[in-house]
């Protein structure tokens, strides 16, 4: 069950009209970032998309956000929102027992607390994922595998996902997320052997659960998953946004993105060391999500203006090497992304990735449906972006009035 609160910003639910597209955007994607326990914030943004009455055709995921891909490609529009939430409340439960204490009860009460008793509260929950895992997910090595002979590299790892997979299958149609036609799906890992990066795409390959648990296969949490022979590991030990697969993609065409991030890379100066430790997860993990959005935007502006040099060159003259290679890389295609990125509670600390417990998980979900209700308030900024501004970014916290 999820505990959530009322929405914030004085946000009265749905968006009254349904807000209007540019019929000239080819592409409208969901791209959504790893993060953990973090991710059901990512369902929310899905949940009020649904809502207004947009559906992308295309979704990208690394980590976590490859598990909701997987949820979302993996089941009817209509019922993508009510399976998210089933695999929600399953993943955040703990195995063990229901509950050491009567949590029903508690979480009722704790969403009302100081923030030092949630602090408390929250550091129950996260110790519980540690020792216990969390159904369907993840279970902890009854031994060390640093002292376990032989050791293999499907159980170099603190803790099993096999329980993964059967959950993957009970909550995505694998077929339907093969199916041609259907959302077009990319989800992010790296070759643990060498060291690239590479997607895993449905337009190119049938994708299995081990696709995607191999994108979230942190380590040495996690082990690595083995596909055809090669073992991955999480897509975040690279780059934990999946962007550039949207925005590299043959033929470019206009594309409508809606980008959400699970870690923010501007945040307080930490005084503790737990802060320090919340901080360096949001600048490890941010960092590389912010570089490749403005390389992103520098490469779109880029090929606008060799697009606008090239239309300059005599039609007679256009017949040569260099021409046509310059050609290549010349695009008119725009893109518009809207940033939806998650803002930490003030008693949330290093353990927000992997706090499963429902209450928070209830929290993340309203946090980002309240997120994406405020930014779909702003329909222009679903317009086209215009010729001399390819790249354009809209983001609902850095708007001056923006609590």
């Amino acid at each position: 069950m999820f505990h959530e609160k009322p929405p914030r910003h004085g946000s009265s639910g749905a968006v009254g009209t349904r807000p209007e597209i540019d019929k000239g955007y080819a592409v409208k994607a969901l791209v959504l970032q790893g993060g953990g326990a973090l991710g059901s914030y990512q369902a929310g943004v899905y949940e009020g998309l649904a809502e207004a009455g947009i559906e992308p055709d295309w979704v990208a995921g690394i980590s976590i956000g490859a598990l909701n891909a997987a949820i979302i490609a993996g089941n009817a529009p209509g019922q993508r929102v009510a399976r998210l939430r089933e695999f929600w409340a399953h993943i955040c439960r703990q195995p063990w027992l229901p509950s050491l204490f009567p949590y029903e009860m508690v979480a009722e009460s704790a969403q009302h607390w100081p923030d030092p008793l949630r602090v408390w509260f929250d550091g129950v929950e996260a110790a519980r994922a540690l020792v216990e895992g969390q159904r369907g997910f993840f279970s902890p090595r009854l031994w060390p595998t640093g002292f376990a002979q032989p050791a293999t590299a499907h159980t170099a790892s603190y803790y099993d996902t096999t329980p993964l997979k059967a959950t993957l299958e009970r909550f995505a149609d694998f077929d339907r997320i093969n199916r041609p036609g259907e959302l077009r799906v990319s989800v992010g890992a790296v070759n643990v052997r060498n060291g690239n990066f590479v997607y895993f795409d449905n337009t190119q390959i049938r994708l299995e659960p081990e696709h995607f648990m191999a994108s979230g296969a942190l380590p040495p949490g996690f082990p690595a998953v083995e596909i055809d022979g090669e073992y991955y590991w999480d897509g975040g030990l690279v780059s934990n946004t999946p962007l550039s697969a949207i925005l590299k993609a043959r033929p470019r065409r206009h594309a409508l993105i809606f980008q959400v991030d699970l870690w923010s890379a501007r945040g307080p100066l930490p005084h503790t060391l737990a802060d320090v430790a919340t901080r360096l997860k949001d600048v490890q993990y941010s960092s590389r999500t912010r570089f490749i959005t403005d390389y992103m935007s520098e490469q779109q502006h880029f090929r606008r203006l060799l697009d606008d040099v090239l239309s300059l060159v005599p039609p007679e003259q256009r017949n040569t090497a260099a021409y046509r290679r310059a050609a290549e890389s010349a695009c008119d295609a725009r893109a518009n992304v809207i940033q939806l990125i998650y803002r930490d509670k003030p008693f949330e600390g290093s353990a927000k990735d992997f706090q499963f417990g429902p209450l928070t998980m209830g929290e993340h979900w309203t946090s980002g449906l309240d997120d994406i209700r405020d930014t779909l308030r702003h329909p222009e900024w679903l317009a086209m972006p215009p010729h001399d501004e390819p790249f354009v970014s809209h983001d609902i916290h850095r708007r001056p009035d923006a609590g």
